[in-house]
């Protein structure tokens, strides 16, 4: 193995200038992997001209769904909503060859040994609430006051589970028994849309968004799972950060207008594993 373990996420394609973007968007290896970590973009079609694109440039691409393609857009003519869409795009990703959080986890050799990449699909259930806020119900509201309220609870239908909270929690079964059947010593790159800790939502700007951005019931994943590393995205905002010895990756295209903040371009794939023997000591 010569190649290596690249990831990136909210690509948001209708924008001209991401579009462009992906276009420029090159392996640096043939061997290389990509994880996309959701938020491709909204319109179906969008979606998968992208991932066919990349699928056809990368060894291998792992994709997980960010809320944007969950979202039943008014300008997409796809109207499947819930878990019906989920599905949908799961089918579309297996045409081309893209592997999702449905099918069975690959594992990477790398230089360091298997790492077995999981994707995931676990959404959120409103539990990145503010210190003292009883419920969901209360912590939507206050959030409302403040004037922050994510588009998700308008295009973003769960059917058919009765809200996002619930489907959040089927999800988390499904997922903790598939993870727990790796069964001990087997070290994983954990990939999801949302960031598995609470910790990295601290620095939003509206603090109330962290509602949509995760659950308290992945905290200890990274740990439990023995992670090598952890990639996610959707807070638009990519950084390292570390977690119980852990690396996190926030792997954000973003907005045009806020890549255009940190520099001229927006950021390629990040470095999750290296693959080069010659680089078996670095880290990445």
């Amino acid at each position: 193995m010569s190649g290596s373990l690249l990831a990136i996420s909210d690509l948001h394609v209708a924008y001209e200038e991401n579009g462009a973007a992906l276009d420029a968007l090159r392996p640096r290896h043939e061997d290389d992997w990509l994880l996309v970590a959701g938020d491709v973009g909204e319109i179906l079609s969008d979606v998968e001209a992208a991932l066919r694109l990349l699928s056809e440039r990368f060894a291998k691409v792992v994709w997980v769904p960010g809320n944007h393609e969950l979202w039943s857009h008014p300008r997409d003519p796809v109207t499947l909503r819930g878990v019906a869409r989920y599905e949908h795009l799961v089918s579309l990703c297996r045409a081309l060859g893209i592997l999702t959080p449905e099918d069975p986890y690959p594992v990477w050799e790398g230089p360091r040994g298997p790492v077995t990449v999981a994707p995931l699909f676990v959404l959120y259930d409103y539990t990145f609430r503010r210190p003292g806020v009883r419920d969901e119900r209360e912590a939507l509201e206050l959030a409302a006051e403040n004037g922050v309220v994510c588009t998700d609870e308008v295009l973003l239908h769960p059917e058919p589970y009765a809200g996002a909270g619930d489907w959040c929690r089927a999800r988390l079964e499904l997922t903790r028994r598939r993870l727990d059947a790796l069964g001990p010593g087997v070290s994983t790159v954990l990939v999801n849309h949302f960031p598995l800790v609470r910790e990295p939502t601290r620095v939003l700007r509206h603090p109330d968004f962290a509602l949509w951005c995760g659950t308290e019931a992945t905290a200890d994943w990274h740990v439990r799972y023995r992670a090598a590393a952890v990639v996610y995205g959707h807070l638009h905002i990519p950084r390292t950060t570390w977690h119980d010895g852990v690396r996190f990756e926030e792997v954000s295209m973003g907005y045009p207008r806020e890549w255009r903040r940190r520099g001229s371009r927006p950021a390629g794939p990040r470095l999750i594993l290296t693959g080069r023997r010659d680089a078996a000591r670095e880290t990445p």
